[in-house]
């Protein structure tokens, strides 16, 4: 049997990278996977690859900011396919960089609404469908919510994804009742668009090759590679799934082995 056939998984966040991996693991593990993110092409895109026929997705333009718009999220994967199983929260900003010397406060605020408020309110769309069968709540943090990484400064970033794995244990306990469980996935460097991203620009920065920076990252690690973006989703569907079903209130490091808790 599938590890989630015939259960209904919300992904946030949904672009090239992570959010794709989730919803393509959903979908590879039997479920159907409703898609959400601020862009309409990436969401189409997306979809198209992971499931042609369109049996098994459904898509639809998503601001976590906005309480509405999340409750449209959730309200099309009950019209779809009738139920929520799990909430997958990808949805984030990262790409805010620095440290609190050089911080705009104001900049600081909108991530947080972003990463931690955001992610709350999607979930509490999705909580009055959780509640009726029970299900399971998967953040996606961050390795850099418990240690400082030394390449580059996220302070802002950490911050919120810290509060929200704060969040997570309170949530644990509060939903508990329902049978719905709450986890973290806590990514380390992840091979995927971001990172190949910043490889790309550090080598060009530096005047080196690319494999020189990749291997500065990778020496760092137990294992002699990145976990990739795909490493990560298989991590966070195992917890969206009932193989998990003893698990909630637990931080999951998906890293290679980097950092070791």
């Amino acid at each position: 049997m599938s590890l989630l056939a015939g259960r209904t998984v919300v992904v946030s966040g949904v672009g090239a990278g992570l959010g794709h991996q989730v919803a393509a693991a959903v979908v590879r593990d039997g479920g159907n996977a409703v898609l959400g993110a601020r862009t309409a092409e990436n969401l189409a895109k997306s979809a198209a690859v992971i499931d042609p026929d369109g049996g098994r997705t459904a898509f639809r333009e998503t601001d976590i900011t906005d309480e509405r718009q999340c409750e449209a999220l959730a309200g099309l994967a009950r019209e779809r396919f009738g139920r929520i199983d799990a909430v997958v929260h990808v949805a984030a900003w990262d790409s805010y960089f620095g440290g609190l010397e050089d911080a705009d406060l104001t900049t600081w605020a909108s991530v947080l609404d972003v990463n931690l408020l955001g992610t709350l309110r999607m979930t509490r769309a999705c909580l009055p469908a959780l509640k009726e069968r029970g299900g399971s709540v998967v953040f996606i943090g961050t390795q850099s919510a418990v240690a400082a990484p030394s390449q580059v400064r996220q302070a802002a970033y950490a911050a919120s994804k810290g509060a929200l794995t704060s969040a997570m244990y309170s949530l644990a306990r509060e939903l508990g009742p329902y049978r719905i469980r709450v986890n973290t996935v806590l990514p380390g460097w992840m091979w995927g668009p971001p990172v190949q991203a910043y490889v790309r620009f550090a080598a060009g920065s530096e005047g080196v090759p690319e494999e020189r920076v990749l291997a500065r990252l990778t020496e760092r690690m137990a294992l002699p590679e990145l976990a990739t973006d795909a490493d990560v989703a298989d991590a966070a569907v195992f917890l969206a799934s009932d193989r998990a079903r003893a698990i909630t209130g637990q931080s999951l490091l998906v890293n290679a082995g980097e950092l070791m808790r």
